[in-house]
């Protein structure tokens, strides 16, 4: 039977426009068969360590740099007899749906430049690791393994756990992450835990933040309240110490989250994350592995040309529509 390599599968996500499945490949590939596809899929053994190998050669490793973790559910909607699809809560649709949880780690330069470098797939039915562990065991691996430069490291509520937040302490680095409005947090050791929006601010608190404590965590923490137009509020913290640091350093430094959000929105829309039909655990990791690869070759090539990722996507239809505009394969019929 005829195989396929990563490497053309890879550039098959890439190139195709909207049907990801084994047999619409085997369709456009001479030689190349469904099953070969599919037996590709299922038996590969790629992991996240090939996204680390192939991103680090991108990335700025600077001692500025932030790591950004956050998980993304994989939508599949349809998905009956999917091995490793569960029901997860979703950000995006704001309610319950069938799909895959990846927890991802993106290493920004802060500059508004990011690539992906580790992640895990969280499958309750094939492991007994939470995300939090995911979130721990990806920190330990980049920082003590892989030695990645990066001072800040931000993520959200779901993440705040006292033995995370401890963690990173220990590790040197500086968190920033928000609270839940419900979180009990203490000002002065007389008044004890109190929530969050009991909390009176003065304009100078509201410039330079509250130093508070949490339950469980031995060290201090600096507090913001942040004000949106619409008047939502987003707790802030950190246990960066610098006496310079005011809220508008911090909205700065917590903003730079949205890059992982604008990762998410581009893996699931550019390179078909979502659309993997098979059923076997194997197929499904080895595709989403393979995602992570298209995604970093789009990236690639919109660096070159000083493009957006979906200009240069967008721009392999475009090259096949002017070819046919050219040399029509169906001419027109038209009565005159």
């Amino acid at each position: 039977m005829p195989v396929i390599t990563k490497e053309q599968y890879i550039e098959f996500l890439v190139r195709t426009p909207n049907n990801y499945t084994c047999t619409y490949f085997a369709d456009h590939f001479d030689g190349i068969t469904h099953d070969s596809v599919n037996d590709f899929l299922q038996n590969q053994r790629l992991g996240a360590n090939s996204v680390w190998l192939c991103a680090k050669q991108f990335i700025h490793a600077s001692e500025e740099s932030f790591l950004i973790i956050d998980d993304s559910v994989q939508e599949k909607p349809h998905a009956r007899t999917i091995e490793m699809v569960n029901r997860h809560y979703s950000g995006n649709k704001h309610r319950v749906v069938n799909g895959i949880t990846i927890v991802n780690v993106v290493h920004s330069s802060g500059d508004g430049t990011y690539y992906p470098i580790d992640y895990r797939i969280y499958a309750p039915d094939c492991s007994a690791k939470t995300k939090n562990d995911y979130f721990l065991e990806m920190l330990k691996d980049n920082f003590d393994v892989r030695q990645v430069k990066s001072r800040y490291v931000l993520f959200d509520s779901w993440y705040g756990s006292a033995k995370n937040i401890k963690y990173i302490h220990r590790a040197g680095r500086f968190f920033f992450t928000t609270l839940k409005s419900n979180r009990l947090v203490r000002v002065h050791k007389e008044t004890g835990y109190v929530h969050l929006d009991t909390l009176t601010w003065t304009k100078e608190q509201v410039r330079t933040g509250i130093s508070i404590r949490l339950k469980e965590v031995p060290f201090a923490i600096t507090l913001f309240k942040m004000v949106a137009k619409n008047g939502d509020i987003d707790w802030v913290i950190t246990n960066e110490a610098d006496s310079d640091l005011t809220i508008d350093i911090a909205r700065s430094r917590n903003a730079v989250r949205w890059n992982i959000e604008c990762f998410h929105r581009e893996f699931k829309q550019l390179t078909g994350s979502e659309k993997c039909q098979c059923q076997r655990e194997w197929a499904q990791r080895n595709h989403s592995a393979c995602c992570y690869h298209a995604w970093l070759a789009l990236k690639a090539a919109a660096v070159r040309a000083k493009q957006t990722l979906y200009r240069v996507r967008s721009d392999v239809i475009s090259c096949y529509l002017k070819r046919e505009l050219e040399k029509p394969t169906i001419r027109a019929i038209i009565y005159q």
